[in-house]
């Protein structure tokens, strides 16, 4: 198994511990890339894909544990 499965898997569980970096490379995975919008929003994150899909999120601070309901919304989006 990839790490790009793993971690696949490992978001698919919906685990409690699911960190914001991971959430990055996972996108990434799925062809998202962070959109810079500027100064001033320091923990709002806006992704896109090529097909203009976007997904927005608040960066988790000061832990980077994501919440349970930003994992459903990206699981829903990604169709997984």
């Amino acid at each position: 198994m990839s790490k790009k499965e793993k971690l696949i898997a490992r978001f698919l569980t919906m685990p409690s511990d699911f960190h914001y970096d991971e959430m990055v490379k996972l996108l990434g995975y799925f062809g998202f890339k962070e959109v810079k919008k500027g100064k001033t929003s320091v923990s709002r994150v806006k992704f896109m894909n090529p097909e203009g899909v976007p997904i927005m999120l608040h960066k988790p601070h000061p832990s980077g544990i994501m919440k349970r309901y930003q994992l459903k919304q990206i699981k829903e989006v990604l169709g997984l």
